[in-house]
């Protein structure tokens, strides 16, 4: 069916499903005019037929239908197409049906006849709750795509090894102990599993354990109730509470308390617990993830961590492997924060010349993931060209490449000449990777030269004779910043 020429399809689409042809036409008539996009059908197999044509969304239907009945249709409805809104009316309105009509997912029920106005002022409350839904389910989406496993960057074995245990382990209710050293991501960890879980709808609540005193930390994570000590004016419920039916991360559980140990294991224990000052238990269903940079191991042979609450929170563990164990990952990630706060300040075109990538790989990182993220920050900050250098890092970064004799990024440009000349040894006074990345950048340069001269700078012959597609030389072309137009300018 066509859309009426007045109708605004940003407003939404409606189907009126009714066998009265007068009932239908003039729903349609008064919707018409206030610029939705309506359709009709005489009965469910019609109604079923235009849903799988088109999106719709809203249903308006009659309880009574021929060969079929409204709440069957809303059930074929909720079934087949979820994100539909459905409103059913009847002049054969009892509570009983009303109930069971919203109970199967109806949005609202009118009982005939009702006015126009009683029609629209439904119609725009299911719109305005359609929008919030649609708004959450994007957002949602958003949320599962920031944290899905594949967000985790690392092509190391160690972070493949990372991701393919996430994977196994998301969708129980199984606690979990997140353990590495500061700055490897313990809490993005947390997050990707909460969202890639069964609870992924409710709450994920964080509490540092290492950021509040004892007493602040003991009723910020049970609540209390009014009285329970100067200046609790009003009962205050806790992180537990709000976390109720998600997921609890508790972030350097290794500094806990002693005393708070043995309320937290009560908790897990119990799925029980007492507000400060109060005496009514609270229930409540939480998965836990906790997390540390501690050994807890040591921590419970010298008495300072409880054996029984590191057997109930250590069910599974992820070890997170430090930077400096994973293989081929900080160009990858360097690349990533490059381009993540060059968006954010204007400067997306910023590329890491071959002196300071090998700059970042020749540096520890003890302070793993996030100091590389703050590394590139300030990177992008003071770099006022179009590359940064090993000049625009971060003085650790600097000393570190000057002891791997990186001093400067034209240490790394490649000779000129064929394979064979000197530039293209083995730098045996360098560690393992900055030389391998040093021979290998003067290698690609100095073969991919080579081999678009011979072939009068055709990318596409050049491609068929070294066995590689035509995208594998215009990105390795790049990556060395070579500019064939200039190469063949020079030639």
């Amino acid at each position: 069916m066509k859309t009426k020429a007045g109708a605004d399809p940003s407003k939404g689409s409606i189907l009126v499903v009714d066998d009265e042809p007068d009932m239908a036409s003039g729903i349609k008539q008064y919707l018409d005019r206030l610029g939705y996009t309506v359709h009709t059908a005489p009965d469910a197999e019609t109604a079923q037929g235009l849903l799988e044509e088109q999106p719709i969304d809203l249903v308006l239907t009659d309880l009574m239908l021929p060969a079929s009945n409204g709440i069957e249709l809303l059930e074929r409805i909720k079934q087949d197409h979820p994100n539909t809104f459905v409103i059913l009316f009847t002049g054969y309105a009892t509570v009983e049906t009303a109930v069971q009509a919203i109970r199967k997912g109806a949005f609202d029920y009118i009982p005939k006849p009702f006015t126009p106005q009683q029609l629209e002022v439904v119609v725009n409350r299911a719109f305005k709750q359609k929008a919030l839904a649609d708004e959450n389910r994007h957002l949602r989406g958003q949320i599962r795509a920031k944290f899905s496993f594949e967000s985790l960057l690392g092509c190391s074995p160690a972070m493949k090894k990372v991701r393919a245990l996430l994977a196994r382990i998301a969708q129980t209710d199984a606690s979990v102990l997140v353990c590495g050293e500061s700055g490897t991501g313990k809490e993005l960890i947390a997050r990707a599993l909460h969202a890639n879980s069964r609870r992924q709808n409710k709450p994920f609540i964080p509490l540092d354990c290492a950021a509040l005193p004892l007493h602040l930390l003991e009723s910020e994570l049970f609540g209390y109730e009014k009285g329970a000590f100067t200046g609790a004016v009003s009962a205050h419920p806790g992180l537990l509470e709000a976390a109720h039916g998600g997921t609890f991360f508790m972030d350097e559980v290794g500094e806990l308390d002693p005393a708070l140990q043995v309320k937290l294991l009560r908790v897990l224990q119990e799925r029980q617990f007492r507000r400060v000052g109060g005496s009514r238990l609270i229930s409540v269903d939480v998965r836990l993830i906790t997390a540390t940079n501690r050994d807890l191991q040591a921590a419970v042979a010298e008495g300072r961590f409880r054996e029984d609450l590191f057997h109930r929170i250590n069910v599974i563990q992820v070890w997170l492997p430090p930077l400096r164990e994973r293989d081929g990952d900080v160009p990858l990630l360097a690349n990533h924060f490059l381009r993540l706060h060059g968006d954010r300040l204007g400067r997306g075109d910023l590329q890491l010349t071959p002196g300071a990538l090998g700059a970042l790989e020749a540096y520890h990182w003890p302070g793993n993931v996030r100091e590389l993220q703050n590394a590139m920050e300030y990177a992008v900050s003071i770099s006022d060209r179009a590359r940064v250098e090993v000049a625009d890092l971060p003085r650790a970064v600097q000393e570190a490449a000057g002891t791997c004799g990186i001093e400067a990024d034209d240490d790394m440009s490649p000779p000129t000449g064929p394979p064979g000349v000197p530039g293209l040894e083995v730098h045996h006074e360098l560690p393992y990777k900055v030389a391998k990345r040093r021979w290998l950048a003067v290698f690609e340069r100095v073969y991919f030269t080579e081999l678009l001269r011979r072939h009068d700078f055709n990318i596409s012959h050049a491609a068929r004779s070294a066995g590689i597609d035509r995208k594998s030389i215009q990105r390795i072309l790049k990556k060395n910043n070579l500019d064939i137009d200039r190469m063949v300018g020079d030639n």
